[in-house]
């Protein structure tokens, strides 16, 4: 029997990846959107299920609103809640980011509870949720570490918020409506892109780096994971029962963006991007952050390594990750596929053959 599962927020750079995984693993799909009549936003998931032959189906809803989400859940087994929030600059009013994180989160779950046939939700938290706010950064985070809400950004107040929601909405339900909860927490996400408006904040470094937006890397880095990866983690804490009241860390090592933009000159200066590879000043940096608000995000993280485990990931879920270099290129040819990346500013040299090994 084809197991029927939801997942949220369709046309977003994770949930695309998601629905993909679990379609070429014989699940039937519906997927959340804002507006039906948008079809131009979610045309590759079609072609990918005409492709695959898969069970696709698409669902309004919205997380700002209550209406939809009953319709959307009926039927499944399962939700995968994918979508969320993610500011491009400060927010003006951190409160509007933080209750659309939070009650959308409630309205799927209310939702999954009221349905009598979801057994299990999948929820896409964040690393945000775990490493922020700490007084002490030179410590390797895990499942068991929370973000301190009070010392934390909009974003990741959004994100520990929503999931302490979720963790407490399901601690309080009654027996006979209690469906069981996994938590994934990624770390930047980087991979191939399906479409060119199913990019996400996580490629802006990527992009800048590669369209010469940037004169040089700020002291800033992440700890990464391949969006592929990251797909085949949310299938796993679907299919292992062990995975139930767990969460899960998908990160691997920490990268600075100058690594980013060394690895990637080395690889595409030769076809003509010339990718800046010095490091800016601090100083400038903050002086720059004054006045432009998307750098501005970058501030509060500046000089800070995030070190994560996903050892639990590993061990429990048998689940794996491929080496950061090949994501890395992945990322920068499918935005240059997909026509996000612009052309080469200058004639290209002859083009060596590509290598993806680690």
């Amino acid at each position: 029997m084809i197991t029927r599962v939801l997942v949220t927020g369709a046309t977003g750079f994770v949930a695309g990846q998601v629905i993909t995984e679990l379609l070429e693993h014989g699940y039937a799909v519906r997927a959340t959107v804002r507006d039906l009549s948008a079809t131009g936003k979610r045309a590759h998931l079609a072609e990918a299920a005409a492709r695959l032959g898969g069970d696709l189906e698409f669902a309004a809803a919205d997380l700002d609103r209550e209406t939809g989400w009953e319709a959307a859940v009926s039927g499944c087994a399962a939700v995968f809640h994918v979508a969320s929030p993610f500011p491009a600059a400060p927010p003006d009013n951190e409160n509007e980011l933080i209750t659309t994180a939070v009650e959308g989160t409630l309205r799927v779950l209310r939702a999954a509870a009221a349905s009598g046939s979801v057994r299990r939700v999948v929820l896409t938290s964040s690393i945000a949720a775990i490493t922020h706010g700490h007084d002490v950064h030179d410590v390797v985070r895990t499942e068991a570490d929370w973000s301190v809400v009070e010392k934390s950004a909009a974003y990741q107040k959004s994100k520990t918020l929503a999931e302490r929601a979720a963790w407490d909405f399901v601690a309080a339900l009654p027996a006979a409506a209690r469906f069981e909860l996994v938590a994934v927490n990624p770390g930047m996400i980087l991979g191939p892109v399906q479409s060119a408006t199913a990019t996400s904040t996580s490629h802006e470094p990527v992009r800048l780096l590669l369209s010469g937006g940037v004169p040089g890397s700020p002291r800033v880095g992440w700890a990464t994971v391949d969006v592929r990866d990251l797909a085949v983690l949310h299938r796993l804490a679907l299919e292992t029962p062990a995975a139930a009241g767990q969460r899960y860390v998908a990160a691997g090592e920490h990268v600075w963006m100058r690594d980013f933009g060394r690895t990637l000159a080395a690889e595409f200066g030769p076809r003509g991007y010339r990718v800046p590879t010095r490091v800016l000043p601090d100083l400038l940096v903050r002086a720059i952050a004054l006045f432009d608000k998307t750098i501005r995000l970058t501030v509060p993280t500046l000089g800070i390594e995030e070190r994560l485990s996903s050892e639990k990931a590993r061990r429990e879920l048998g689940w794996t990750m491929r080496p950061v270099r090949g994501s890395l290129l992945d990322t920068a040819e499918s935005l240059i596929q997909h026509g996000v990346v612009p052309g080469p500013r200058r004639a290209a040299a002859p083009v060596p053959a590509r290598s993806t090994s680690a």
